[in-house]
């Protein structure tokens, strides 16, 4: 992977900021796969998505990861912290098997690939009454083919797949792209009680970038109201000479 430089790495950010979730991960996964086309990365598994930008991350800010989570048991609310390796869960890739995932149930043969990040807009857009319903769309979506008694199915089928082979396809994604979901089970030190919470890596790397963004920019600041330079001049400074000049600025 390709290391991002500090302007571009602003660019991202500062188009981040007029985006939300989808959008700033999108611009996240651009960053991880320069010149990827965009239908590509929306079409990308969940778990190859946050493979991408585990890397990423690791490349940017270092392996070690701190996270930190409240205790969710009644009355406790101690806030629990341990640290994540970026460069272990940015090895875990999905293994999808050759043709696709195949779900053979109750009279269904149906092949199924991979939910990406498009899939998971357009079931978010289409608002389901219940998770039931999200599943069904899902599901519809990452059909490749299905055969109903022999026949094949049709888009109405598809809209009413039963509910063994959704279970089916839900359970044969997550063996195949088990990183798509990164959900944390964290013993309180305190109460001794379990704590699940899931980490959202584009989330957690937008925090991030955020805040490495506001800071370089507080010293392309300082360095040109100092010297006069250029916000590209300044830029193109390792971080060890910004810094050395930054303190050179605090000692004058």
């Amino acid at each position: 992977m390709a290391v991002t430089g500090p302007a571009e790495l602003l660019a991202t950010w500062e188009a981040g900021l007029a985006e939300q979730g989808a959008g700033r991960a999108l611009l996240l996964h651009r960053a991880a796969r320069p010149g990827e086309p965009a239908d590509a990365l929306l079409s990308a598994p969940l778990g190859e998505r946050a493979a991408d930008l585990f890397a990423l991350r690791r490349e940017l800010f270092g392996d070690r990861m701190e996270v930190t989570l409240d205790c969710a048991a009644d009355g406790c609310g101690t806030a629990l912290e341990f640290e994540l390796d970026a460069g272990e869960l940015a090895a875990a890739r999905p293994g999808t098997p050759e043709g696709g995932l195949r779900v053979a149930e109750g009279g269904w043969s149906v092949r199924f690939r991979l939910p990406g990040p498009a899939d998971l807009a357009a079931v978010a857009a289409a608002r389901p009454a219940d998770a039931r319903h999200a599943g069904r769309l899902l599901a519809a979506r990452c059909a490749l083919a299905a055969h109903r008694a022999g026949r094949p199915a049709t888009a109405k089928d598809l809209a009413h797949l039963p509910e063994p082979v959704l279970k089916r396809f839900a359970e044969a994604a997550e063996e195949a792209d088990p990183g798509a979901e990164l959900t944390l089970q964290v013993a309180c030190a305190e109460c001794g009680a379990p704590t699940a919470a899931e980490l959202d890596i584009a989330a957690y790397l937008w925090t991030e970038l955020d805040a490495w963004a506001r800071d370089l920019l507080l010293d392309v600041h300082l360095l040109a109201s100092a010297y006069g330079w250029s916000e590209p001049e300044i830029l193109a400074l390792s971080p060890l000479r910004r810094r050395y000049y930054l303190e050179l600025c605090a000692d004058a």
